[in-house]
């Protein structure tokens, strides 16, 4: 802005200038920004080690099935020095393990094909070509180890490279490793589809996106999530296309998303992420003097209460407490304002007013929050953060896959993603 466009501006213009000017910087509790991005004001008091304050405090879990137990016992009394008998009954007053990984190295399996010369007619004859001719020379362990490197570990060729040959001491061209994760790929087509049909007959469904780089240009990744399954789905498109092509036809009950309008619409009822918002009411109370924004926290603050008791309320309880809600939430978004940031959050409101409670009306069905599509994203916002995306559409559509399978499978007993990648691959 010049010095003749604010020469132009009317004195209430240049008091509302200022007070933008004046407003406090956007932080993770108040935004969408990551954690990473606030400063760190309190680095120089904080402890190392231990629990971060609010957070309960965990120990290592000692192992139940060890492959070497030593009992260290003593030998003389310290009192009279009489020698303590070995036969004498004893008790384990605690327990220390050391720990240490066994070498690493790849195990070959040559095939010699043999061929014999019959002594009694003269013919040559070869053996027949074995397996091991006619495919990869690299076992499904491999295969299931670059990929998990790759996938979850988010390294480059070259420092996978790197790894297989200072970790296995095993030398692999990046050509090579390429060839290798493509052909892991194809392995989880089916678990794949199996995800996404089970997609397309729930009855609740969550939804998010975020940005990635896919052949240098802007582009996408999805992740839809319900009680049975989570797609993960690379797309060079944000827009409701996306939606409409992977659901093909089917329209669950409900749908939980944030704000954005192309995942609007898609189910007869809407949650709203709370979360979302409350970042949104949270700046605009730490920015505003308006008392606005501090009853929309309060109002919030009631509603994940709520949410948190949902399960355990009776339907008279619940039914009063949500129409308690409604009606102070009404109340707030008739209040008059002179703030143009509580202005916009009533507006924000109003415009999802039919979607702030849905979750009392399907309880232990809906959640209030979209939480678990944002944390189902994370591993693919820290791999855009380490890698700058992808060279080719079938490595981002690979990864998509291998996520689908393996976040589905965590939704069931306990797994981890290597035996899930592993388990795939072998098949």
């Amino acid at each position: 802005m010049g010095r003749s466009d604010l020469e132009r501006l009317s004195k209430e213009e240049l008091i509302e200038l200022v007070l933008r000017l004046q407003r406090p910087q956007k932080t993770s509790r108040t935004s969408s920004k990551p954690p990473s991005t606030d400063r760190k004001e309190q680095r120089e008091r904080s402890k190392p080690g231990g629990a971060k304050p609010g957070h309960e405090g965990h120990s290592r879990i000692l192992s139940a099935t060890p492959d070497e137990v030593v009992e260290h016992r003593p030998d003389r009394c310290s009192c009279c020095s009489a020698v303590l008998m070995a036969d004498w009954p004893a008790e384990t007053i605690s327990l220390h393990e050391q720990i240490e990984l066994p070498e690493v190295a790849p195990r070959v399996t040559q095939h010699r094909r043999l061929a014999v010369r019959c002594r009694a007619c003269g013919t040559r004859i070869a053996a027949a070509v074995p397996d091991a001719a006619k495919g990869t020379p690299f076992g499904p362990r491999v295969h299931a180890m670059a990929t998990y490197l790759k996938t979850f570990q988010a390294l480059s060729y070259e420092r996978l490279q790197s790894a297989f040959a200072d970790l296995f001491g095993l030398t692999l061209s990046q050509g090579g490793l390429m060839t290798m994760l493509r052909r892991a790929q194809g392995a989880f087509a089916g678990e794949r589809d199996k995800a996404v049909a089970a997609l397309r007959r729930a009855r609740v469904i969550a939804s998010d996106e975020t940005g990635v780089r896919i052949e240098g240009s802007n582009a996408y990744h999805w992740v839809f999530r319900c009680a049975e399954a989570v797609v993960h789905h690379a797309s060079a498109t944000r827009g409701a296309i996306v939606v409409r092509t992977l659901m093909d036809g089917h329209r669950p009950e409900v749908w939980c998303s944030d704000r954005y309008s192309a995942q609007q619409g898609h189910a007869d009822a809407h949650q709203t992420c709370l979360a979302h918002l409350a970042r949104d009411v949270a700046y605009a109370d730490e920015a505003s003097a308006d008392v606005l924004p501090s009853r929309l926290q309060l109002w919030l603050y009631r509603a994940f209460a709520l949410a948190e008791e949902v399960g355990t309320l009776a339907a008279s309880t619940l039914a009063r407490k949500r129409r308690a809600l409604e009606r102070s939430l009404d109340a707030i978004l008739a209040t008059p304002t002179s703030c143009d940031l509580a202005r916009d959050i009533q507006s924000k409101v109003r415009r999802a007013r039919d979607q702030l409670l849905t979750f009392a009306h399907w309880p232990g069905l809906v959640e209030a929050t979209n939480n678990a599509c944002e944390r189902a994203l994370r591993p693919a916002v820290i791999q855009r953060k380490v890698t700058n995306g992808y060279r080719s559409m079938w490595a981002a559509e690979g990864e998509a896959d291998i996520r689908t399978v393996v976040d589905t499978a965590r939704l069931g007993p306990a797994t981890n993603a290597f035996n899930t990648i592993l388990q795939t691959v072998s098949a």
